[in-house]
């Protein structure tokens, strides 16, 4: 994603590239043409989300999902991609509802649990930040994210030295992984 110039200040649904200046891009170009044809095309317009979600259009990401949901309400890959753009923009509520939505859908989905231990760490609550991050971790023990987002939750509940080892193992596996959750606005 898109770095936001202050690390420290998680991009809003506005911020990022504009849908003009998105155009040109030859990924997105293709996906539009494909949804212009056929307005209906679920993966086009998923993978279209996906693609604005990574370049920081999160405003235009969370369209797509939605009109992929609108499509199919049940897609927990769209309802998960959702909930992590809905997180980083601040949307927190919103988030919580559609990682829960996937989860309900599709019981220990890694990726969603990912999701929600972070919208659970930046609402504040972290010991449901930590069993998320723990559920995720068992299913992949080594989803750097998860083990990040587990080492600053544990750190925010009191457990100093085992959120620094978490944080510590996680930065060995992914040196990035610090700057991308301070893009997230989590430090």
């Amino acid at each position: 994603p898109v770095k936001p110039v202050d690390p420290v200040t998680a991009p809003s649904i506005d911020s990022g590239p504009s849908q003009a200046a998105l155009a040109d891009d030859p990924t997105i170009k293709s996906l539009t043409a494909k949804i212009a044809a056929n307005p209906d095309d679920v993966n086009a317009l998923y993978r279209r989300g996906q693609v604005y979600a990574s370049k920081g259009a999160y405003g235009l990401a969370i369209k797509d999902f939605d009109d992929t949901l609108r499509i199919n309400a049940k897609d927990v890959e769209a309802l998960n991609n959702r909930c992590w753009t809905r997180t980083v923009v601040g949307d927190l509520q919103g988030a919580l509802k559609d990682c829960n939505e996937a989860l309900r859908l599709r019981p220990n989905f890694v990726d969603a649990l990912d999701s929600r231990g972070l919208v659970n760490l930046k609402s504040g609550a972290v010991k449901n930040a930590i069993a998320d991050f723990d559920a995720a971790l068992k299913v992949n023990p080594r989803l750097t994210s998860s083990l990040y987002g587990r080492g600053i939750a544990k750190q925010r509940n009191g457990s100093a030295q085992e959120g620094a080892l978490d944080v510590a193992n996680a930065k060995a596996m992914d040196p990035n992984i610090v700057q991308e959750f301070a893009s997230y606005g989590v430090r």
